[in-house]
């Protein structure tokens, strides 16, 4: 989404240009093309050929001056540097709002980050110091937090790694092994090894490969800074991501003067100390005096003296009280705890130290620990001292001896510091050997010779001598690997005048354009006019004049008033090309001077009919045609003359009225009057129209003239079938009434049919009643219900009995069957009494198959006679 002061687009405001003056103004069309040609066109196409012949001609011109330098139009152009400037200043206002906001308005904390701000807008303010070359706004860059320069990533990269270099070249010991830090190029501020730039970041560290906005400060990520101002407030930035410093917090807060003794006020964060004035009325460190000076911050020592004792308390002298403690010059001299001894010390306080020497003493190698009176010497032990050398490998082979061992003089074998060679020498010795280092230095190209090299070759301290990509200088710098820095010589570019010059680094003189140069072009006229138009000194050509021409035109009083086209560039013609192997050549210009095009003065005339007056051009100031229809009144008196603007004379006459009748109708009649154009009114409307009635089963056929001229109940009642109505109403019965509009609001009267739960009861009422009617069940309901529920309870119980005999039967059947299995002899008797048990079981099998269904049948018509009877 873009910001709210963000203009939509450059051509608001501007005057609406001539749709047809944009047609001219194409280069290439076919008006242009007619030059070439020997074809005669009318008069009034003159202007247009004479505009579209100067307007190509001048923009084939510019193209081919542009191609042939590398200067930018844009800066050349005094309003495209107007509008910049004015963006400029709109992005500046947008960085600083939310401040402004805090503050009401006011900047004057601003000025710091908003030279800042400013510098990053002006082509050429910002310099790479390590490249000496122009900071752009889609380049890559790393800002300095102490000094906020700005440097290119790479260049900075660079700077850090040679500075780092060095640092650890410098010495044999740590080379390679320590981090060193790098200065800034500008402040040489330190920075840490780890510090280094490895990403393009916004200056508030948010963003990493910020976007190039032309509305936001260049580098920037268009979000607010957020950073923690300095001194630390608790506050953070308020402006957006910007170059330099943050500036005072404008936050308001309520503190208290410097002394403390005022009540709080509310004050700018950034300037909360304030002073009330009074006496600060503080005890003062000496605990005699209070401080008598205005309010501040800390109380300054006591001013006032007074006498005080020293240390030991031998001497009295008049001192400041903001320094009570003084020692005298005097040795302390009192007698220590041994007795023979005196304290050597300057005065000072307390009790005196013990005595040195009444403590445990050693001898000198410190083998040998006596403790004797603080009057004796302790003697030598006699014993080999041992104590270590200086070398660390070796100890002293001397009797035990007061004072510092000797050097180290044992013969020992060393390696050289290269690790060729070995010999034996002296311990205390270094031993070097002659061998040179036949290795490359840093900028491998030079050999190291140095002596007995252990390896870290130091750098090259040769000239590198290259020829600079300026190609006038040489290297100055020492030996080094890859490309040389630019070139540190500056040359001044002059501009056409002389009078302003621009300094840029050594080689850059052929691409840089030349300064802006405040005086005015001196460059003599090249047309009629006697002294070009008033402007700047600029490189190359002067701009083609752009005065009017005022020279008086042929067959008018007026002259000439297009610019000045004396001196107009024209494209030459070129020779035919004699095949395809030849290459055209390069368009060339040749001045000429054009005539001048008709007169374009606008001329008060009106058309034909008299519709409008328009401004014609005066070369063609004749009457004309305005294409609008004539107007003119005809005779039938109803219509106007619908021909095109003409002249009225006696060859050229209006037509006679054709049309048909277009009076207007009565109120809903859709018919046209079928008399031709007339006067009066128009007879009544016998038409039939055909309609659907109210219910949209039947269509009507009505007259025209009786619809539109009947009442509202009238086409009502012709607008109905006269059958009854086919809708439903919400009980669900056909409405009763005839046809009729709107919907069906009548209650329904038809008879319906209500039954009481048990069915038994019955009513008849109408359906509207229907709904609040309820029919209950009466006593003799309930009675009914109960004698049909022991009937179900009688039939349920004979059920189970009838189940429990079967299931009873088929037991004693199956025991019978298992018992004459077992009995293999039996005789005549029993097997009649088996045969006779089976046709009974056989027989009470088919009763309860038949009779119990019978038994149900017959109870349900019982209880169902009751129920009619009842």
């Amino acid at each position: 989404m873009q910001p709210a002061w963000r203009p939509h687009g450059r051509g608001r405001g501007r005057k609406q240009e001539d749709p047809g003056e944009k047609a001219r103004e194409k280069p290439g069309s076919a008006v242009g093309r007619a030059d070439s040609t020997k074809t005669t066109v009318p008069l009034h196409l003159g202007a247009s050929k004479f505009e579209e012949i100067r307007k190509s001609n001048q923009a084939a011109a510019q193209r081919l001056m542009e191609r042939h330098t590398n200067c930018s139009s844009e800066d050349d152009d005094d309003d495209d540097d107007d509008i910049k400037e004015h963006n400029d200043a709109r992005v500046l206002e947008s960085t600083f709002t939310t401040y402004t906001s805090h503050t009401g308005g006011d900047i004057t904390g601003l000025q710091r980050t908003g030279q800042y701000v400013n510098e990053l807008f002006q082509s050429g303010a910002l310099t790479c110091l390590i490249c000496i070359a122009s900071v752009k706004r889609t380049q890559p860059v790393w800002s300095c937090s102490g000094c906020y320069s700005l440097f290119h990533l790479p260049c900075i990269q660079k700077w850090a790694r040679d500075s780092v270099f060095l640092l650890c070249s410098a010495t044999d010991e740590d080379f390679g092994r320590k981090q060193h830090p790098w200065p800034c190029p500008k402040c040489r501020a330190e920075y840490s090894h780890a510090a280094t730039p490895t990403r393009y970041v916004c200056y508030c560290g948010k963003l990493e490969d910020p976007p190039a906005d032309p509305w936001l400060a260049p580098h920037s990520c268009g979000a607010v800074c957020h950073k923690e101002l300095k001194p630390s407030c608790g506050h953070a930035c308020l402006l957006l991501c910007h170059p330099g410093p943050c500036p005072p917090c404008p936050k308001m807060v309520s503190v208290s003067c410097l002394c403390g003794n005022a009540k709080p006020l509310p004050r700018r964060c950034s300037n909360k100390g304030w002073l009330c004035r009074q006496p600060c009325g503080k005890l003062l460190p000496c605990r005699q005096h209070k401080c008598s000076q205005p309010c501040h911050s800390e109380c300054s020592p006591c001013p006032k003296f007074s006498v005080q004792k020293c240390v030991c308390g031998r001497q009295k002298a008049e001192r400041p009280c903001a320094d009570p403690k003084w020692k005298c010059e005097r040795i302390c001299g009192a007698a220590l705890s041994c007795g023979n001894h005196t304290c050597e010390l300057v005065c000072h306080d307390g009790r005196c130290p013990p005595c040195p020497r009444s403590l445990s003493r050693s001898c000198p190698c410190g083998k040998t620990k006596s403790s004797l009176p603080c009057t004796e010497e302790v003697s030598l032990c006699g014993d080999t001292c041992e104590r270590p050398l200086a070398c660390g490998k070796h100890t002293c082979s001397r009797r035990c001896h007061r004072g510092n061992c000797d050097t180290c003089r044992e013969e020992v074998e060393k390696e050289c510091r290269c690790g060729k060679y070995r010999k034996l020498m002296a311990c205390h010795k270094e031993y070097l050997c002659e061998s040179k280092c036949s290795k490359s230095r840093n900028c491998q190209k030079h050999p190291c010779r140095r002596k007995c090299c252990p390896g870290n070759c130091p750098p090259c301290d040769q000239i590198c001598g290259r020829t600079l990509g300026c190609r006038n200088h040489k290297c100055p710098s020492v030996c080094h690997q890859g490309s040389c820095y630019p070139c540190p010589e500056m040359v001044d570019v002059r501009c056409s005048c002389g009078s302003t010059y621009l300094t840029v680094p050594c080689g850059r003189e052929r691409s840089t354009k030349p300064p802006r140069c405040k005086e005015l072009c001196r460059s003599p006229s090249s047309c009629h006019h006697a002294a070009r138009e008033r402007h700047r000194c600029h490189p190359g050509a002067c701009p083609p004049c752009t005065q009017p021409c005022l020279q008086p035109l042929a067959g008018c009083p007026h002259t000439c008033p297009r610019p000045c086209h004396d001196c107009v560039l024209l494209k030459s013609q070129q020779a035919q090309l004699s095949g395809p192997w030849e290459q055209p050549a390069e368009p060339a210009f040749v001045t000429k001077a054009l005539p001048c095009p008709p007169c374009q003065v606008p001329i008060q005339v009106s058309c034909f009919g008299e519709h409008e007056v328009s401004a014609l051009p005066c070369s063609r100031h004749d009457r004309f045609s305005c294409k609008r229809p004539c107007g003119r009144p005809l005779r039938c008196g109803n219509h106007t003359c619908a021909k095109e603007c003409h002249l009225l004379d006696d060859s050229n006459k209006c037509d006679d009225c054709e049309q048909g009748c277009s009076k207007p109708r009565p109120h809903l009649c859709p018919h046209a009057c079928p008399l031709p154009c007339h006067s009066g009114d128009c007879p009544p409307c016998h038409q039939m129209i055909r309609q659907r009635c109210h219910c949209k089963m039947s269509a009507i056929y009505v007259e025209c003239k009786k619809m539109t001229m009947a009442d509202e109940e009238t086409k009502i009642a012709l607008g109905s079938c006269k059958n009854q109505c086919p809708k439903e109403l919400s009980c669900g019965h056909r409405c009763k009434q005839v046809c009729h509009p709107g919907p069906c609001g009548v209650e329904c009267h038809q008879k319906v049919k209500l039954r009481c739960p048990c069915r038994r009861i019955k009513k008849e009422l109408a359906c509207a009643l229907s709904s609040a009617c309820v029919v209950e069940c009466d006593h003799n309901c309930i009675e009914q219900q109960k004698r049909v529920s022991e009937l179900k309870k009688a039939e349920e119980k004979a059920a189970e009995e009838e189940e429990q005999r079967r299931h009873q039967e088929e037991l004693e059947a199956f025991t019978k069957r298992r018992g004459g299995r077992r009995i293999k002899k039996r005789g005549r008797r029993d097997e009649d009494d088996e045969e006779d048990g089976g046709r009974i079981g056989r027989w009470r099998k088919c009763a309860a198959v038949v009779l119990i269904p019978l038994g149900g049948v017959a109870l349900s018509l019982a209880a169902y006679l009751l129920m009619r009877t009842a």
